[in-house]
């Protein structure tokens, strides 16, 4: 028998912890997003962990700018970024504040409200990969920069907040270099950062960093 996911809000100290014990513990938790069209809730099944300025695949590495602003505040707090100048992509930041460490959200299962997922993600040939990569997951769930800056944890309203689900036990979580992040799986795979739930079919294609060629 299936135990019930846990519909608890996870506290402000289960965000205020090194980025390492957080990013995994992540992995079967609940990640529920309020639109004006109804609600959506995803389980997390992929993760990466970025370490702020002892990271040099982190936006935080080369100190504070507006951009990652959030990085520094409080634990619980929403990052959202623009890139490709298409997309958006979404990170839960931890540990202290001032650490700007964050968690990046890579990929899930849509538990609730697949039908308004699929008006979102058009190009998604089944519920699978609906959230199947981070910028899919952001755009599933209507994420954009306007959320930057949401506190995940308050006792109010909130349009995210992340509940405790069914943590996934260690045995089936795997690790290894992250997406696309030069330096990560190369000689020891240096940042061996991205976490996921073992044999998962959401869990988004493992791709190396490969270098810009400059034009001549």
């Amino acid at each position: 028998m299936i135990a019930t996911p846990d519909r608890t809000p996870l506290p402000r100290e289960f965000f205020d912890r090194p980025v390492l014990d957080v990013a995994p513990d992540l992995l079967g938790r609940i990640l529920v997003r309020t639109t004006p069209d109804g609600p959506i809730a995803l389980r997390l099944t992929e993760v990466e962990a970025y370490d702020g300025a002892d990271d040099p695949g982190s936006h935080a590495y080369r100190g504070r700018t507006a951009r990652n602003g959030v990085m520094f505040g409080p634990p619980g707090h929403v990052y959202v970024y623009f890139t490709y100048g298409m997309w958006f992509c979404m990170n839960l930041v931890c540990g202290p504040e001032g650490k700007a460490s964050a968690v990046l959200l890579r990929a899930g299962e849509i538990i609730e409200g697949a039908e308004l997922a699929r008006t979102r993600r058009l190009s998604a040939r089944n519920d699978k990969e609906l959230a199947k990569g981070p910028a899919r997951l952001a755009t599933a769930l209507d994420v954009d920069r306007s959320l930057d800056g949401t506190d995940a944890c308050t006792s109010g309203a909130t349009p995210l907040k992340v509940l405790a689900g069914t943590p996934v036990p260690r045995d089936q979580v795997r690790n290894g270099p992250r997406t696309g992040v030069a330096g990560d799986g190369g000689n020891g795979d240096i940042h061996p950062w991205r976490f996921w739930i073992a044999n998962d079919p959401t869990v988004s294609p493992y791709r190396a960093h490969v270098p810009r060629r400059r034009r001549s």
